[in-house]
């Protein structure tokens, strides 16, 4: 075992002292050590239940044989730190987590990993710290919270950043969105819909990092407790087989991953996330190219919040993601290795979707082709992200004047003052990975606009859209404006074309007008110091993920 290094021999009588204070007597030395990765915090509905969860992981470990040793990683909540400073820091922070997570499992010698991550970036984040140490390693991702309920609808945080754009656009009185903040968030899990957070928990358990069913087992349950305790068990079967992440995250595993991220038509913040744990793992490749060929080949068969009505709790109800595996059929490799010990086929073998009117079959899909699209063009030659699934077929084709904003401060000023109109194409640059710095999300801008009912604007950005965006709203264009890309030189006024069917994004300029005005362009400084100096400094492009390199 690797913890042999830190408890065997007269050479570590120094190391066993130190484990005695922690309450381990001889018989505990025997046993595998495993690390539990939890990111519990009191100030991000996500994670305020993983202490408690963590519990029963606890348990699960000692009744296989095992001890557990908990230790914490950040985790920053997005809707909080949403339209102010607090968002530079809310990408950077997952790296930051696998950083936790390598250093914590190598200077502490675990024999294995139990990661309990919940919200955006933590989820990929513990993924690429045990992609970095490979070890047995299970997620335990702590579950979706709740739908709310407002006069009788589902309601989520979603809706009440909408809700504030109806206000301003004098639809609904102040006190009517207080009674919405009231209940649109009932209690703990990772924000109720199809956003970042439980979308990556779909990719984890598609990846087979997860046991069946945990992406979409809700929050504070009963059935998730039992998630963890089973979760805690199995981490010791990895253990005695040698199961590690190189094992299972294979190119067919993560091919997979992104198949199942078009049937549901899920984030667009996947195109950052699933490349980067992508990076971490040898003889994987993981590209814009590869999410475009798999978007065009895996049809969109669900359509969940924010595209459509359905919640997790109904594809839960309905089979979960072994169920949406099931019903893509040869769309996915079931030949990967699992957590679980077994194939995907083996998993798959007793499933079923229960519900057709939530897991669409693939002769009646909601869209024949994926639910997220690349684009590609003369503002964006490296490629953009749009989750295609949640933008209404009479918005697939734009053209109009741009207007420009050189922040997202900015162009939420402009629309709460009501200058965008309809058909403008907004574009806001130096909000990308270097330029923000950090590649905050744009949730207030695009919430604003669907709140006032501003439905025939597209938005371009060299940040990234919330997954809870809906709309033509084109993120992570790359090269970004900081890095001198096609974006910087868009002027107010320009015309650009947005053809989300054609995969195309271009600008009525030729390639030599672009060239000259990047000759004259002058990048704004970065007022930032600290962490995100020093991140700036090493995070490369949106299309390879905005790793750190």
């Amino acid at each position: 075992m690797k913890s042999d290094n830190i408890k065997k021999g007269i050479k570590r009588a120094p190391h066993r002292s130190l484990l005695r204070a922690c309450g381990l007597d001889d018989d505990d030395f025997k046993k595998p050590f495993i690390g539990i990765a939890n990111s519990f915090t009191d100030i991000v509905p996500g994670h305020v239940h993983l202490r408690d969860l963590v519990e029963f992981v606890k348990e699960g470990i000692i009744a296989a044989g095992g001890i557990p040793f908990e230790f914490d990683t950040m985790a920053i909540c997005d809707g909080i730190s949403m339209n102010h400073e607090g968002m530079k820091y809310s990408l950077p922070s997952r790296e930051i987590i696998a950083a936790t997570v390598e250093s914590m499992t190598k200077g502490h010698a675990f024999d294995g990993l139990v990661l309990i991550p919940s919200c955006d970036k933590v989820v990929p984040g513990m993924i690429m710290g045990a992609c970095r140490v490979d070890i047995p390693s299970i997620v335990v991702t702590g579950g979706p919270m709740a739908a709310g309920n407002y006069k009788g609808k589902n309601a989520d945080l979603i809706t009440v950043f909408e809700a504030v754009g109806e206000h301003s656009a004098g639809k609904i009185s102040e006190e009517e969105v207080y009674e919405m903040e009231k209940c649109a968030c009932p209690g703990p899990g990772s924000c109720s819909g199809l956003f970042t957070a439980n979308t990556m928990a779909c990719i984890t358990e598609t990846l087979g990092l997860s046991l069946p069913l945990c992406a979409t087992t809700h929050a504070d349950t009963e059935e998730n407790n039992q998630m963890a305790f089973e979760s805690g068990k199995q981490i010791i079967e990895l253990v005695e087989k040698d199961i590690k992440p190189s094992d299972i995250l294979t190119q067919d595993a993560f091919n997979n991953a992104i198949a199942i991220d078009m049937a549901l038509g899920g984030s667009s913040n996947t195109a950052l996330h699933i490349p980067a744990i992508a990076y971490e793992v040898d003889g994987v490749d993981v590209d814009l190219e590869l999410f475009d060929k798999i978007s065009r080949e895996v049809p969109h068969i669900a359509l969940i919040s924010p595209a459509g009505e359905d919640t997790m709790m109904d594809l839960h109800l309905a089979g979960g993601i072994p169920a949406v595996l099931k019903t893509l059929g040869d769309k996915i490799n079931t030949s990967p290795m699992t957590v679980t010990g077994k194939t995907i086929e083996e998993n798959l073998e007793n499933v079923e979707n229960k519900n057709t009117d939530v897991i669409h079959t693939l002769d009646n899909p909601v869209h024949e082709d994926g639910g997220i699209a690349i684009l590609k063009g003369n503002i964006a030659p490296n490629g953009s992200v749009v989750k295609k699934g949640a933008v209404a077929e009479e918005l697939m084709h734009l053209r109009g004047p741009a207007k420009v904003y050189k922040s997202e401060d900015e162009v939420t000023e402009a629309i709460f003052n009501h200058e965008i109109e309809e058909r403008d194409i907004v574009v806001i640059i130096y909000e990308g990975p270097k330029g923000g710095p950090g590649m905050r999300e744009m949730l207030n801008s695009t919430s604003a606009l669907a709140g006032m009912g501003i439905k025939d604007v597209g938005l371009i950005t060299d940040g990234r859209f919330s997954g809870g965006t809906r709309g033509p709203c084109i993120g992570h264009v790359s090269p970004e404006a900081m890095a001198s890309g096609p974006i910087a030189a868009v002027q107010n006024g320009d015309i650009i074309e947005i053809d989300i069917n054609n995969r195309s994004i271009n600008v009525e300029l030729t390639d030599e007008e672009i060239a000259e005005r990047l000759k004259s362009v002058k990048h704004p400084e970065s007022d930032v110091d600290g962490w995100l100096k020093l991140y700036q400094k090493l995070v490369q492009s949106a299309d390879s993920g905005a790793i750190l390199r």
